[in-house]
């Protein structure tokens, strides 16, 4: 082409340069806009099959968004290619934007990495009440580069993934059992036997108590004010705290009704008469 368009003169040069690079413009124009409609066909598609098979909702949104850049990125090549752009300089260009803004964004890539490895591993998903990195919520979503948590009181908690990827957590919700342990402090002028007798009585009248393992009261601790006892229950993961706050009401009423004390720190102070020098 090069040759037969050095033998015309500069209009019609002109003209079939335009041409040329008119119909590969058009090609590639037409290469764009069939590829982002695949895209979105494409991603619809996965989306229906995804709520199809009951996907956790996090790893649904993160391969959809993970999937529909990794196209675009496939696609602009491709466009860029049919425009007739050399593709040895711009995959060389392209290598070296990739490697500075790899380097730019490491943290950011760290986080990306982070978020592939809980969404595979899965040491919690969204719903979960977990503890990590000092703070404390339920799940509420995982992303490409952040975990959101929700505490209790409706704080919002973002925490990076390579954090919590490489960090140590708890996850209070992975059973569907767990076990509740009250400290009840009773004097030691009270009986042991009988306290024991009381607290027991309170948890077999509660069907939220599991009784396979039995319920525990075992003397924990000889305290300087009081003798502390030791109070363990398994329970559905569901009535946790209602349970662990009814429990505390119970036993206080109760040993208030039945004549156990419930002491307090106390500390015996001597007076001395002294005599100040003269």
């Amino acid at each position: 082409m090069s040759s037969l368009l050095n033998n015309l003169p500069d209009a019609d040069k002109l003209s079939a340069l335009l041409v040329e690079y008119g119909m590969k413009f058009l090609i590639a124009l037409l290469v764009l806009l069939i590829g982002l409609w695949f895209i979105k066909l494409f991603t619809r598609m996965l989306r229906s099959f995804f709520r199809k098979r009951e996907l956790d909702a996090a790893v649904k949104t993160f391969l959809l968004s993970l999937i529909s850049v990794t196209l675009k990125i496939l696609l602009v090549i491709s466009v860029v290619a049919t425009a007739g752009v050399q593709m040895t300089s711009f995959v060389a260009l392209l290598g070296a934007a990739g490697l500075a803004v790899g380097m730019a964004l490491s943290g950011t890539l760290q986080n990306f990495a982070g978020g592939v490895v809980l969404l595979v591993l899965k040491p919690f998903k969204v719903g979960d009440f977990i503890e990590a990195q000092g703070f404390a919520g339920s799940v509420t979503e995982i992303q490409m580069f952040h975990t959101i948590l929700t505490t209790p009181d409706k704080k919002r908690i973002v925490i990076p993934n390579a954090s919590l990827s490489s960090g140590s957590l708890i996850n209070y919700t992975a059973e569907p059992v767990r076990r509740i342990e009250w400290i009840f402090g009773i004097s030691y002028g009270d009986s042991i036997d009988k306290s024991r007798e009381i607290i027991m009585e309170i948890l077999a009248a509660d069907s939220r108590v599991h009784i396979d393992p039995a319920p525990q009261v075992l003397v924990k601790e000889l305290a300087d004010s009081s003798v502390d006892l030791a109070v363990r229950v398994w329970v559905n993961l569901e009535d946790y705290w209602t349970l662990f706050f009814d429990i505390n009401e119970r036993v206080k009423k109760e040993f208030d009704n039945r004549g156990i004390t419930i002491p307090f720190p106390q500390r015996e102070i001597t007076m001395r008469d002294t005599a100040l020098p003269e």
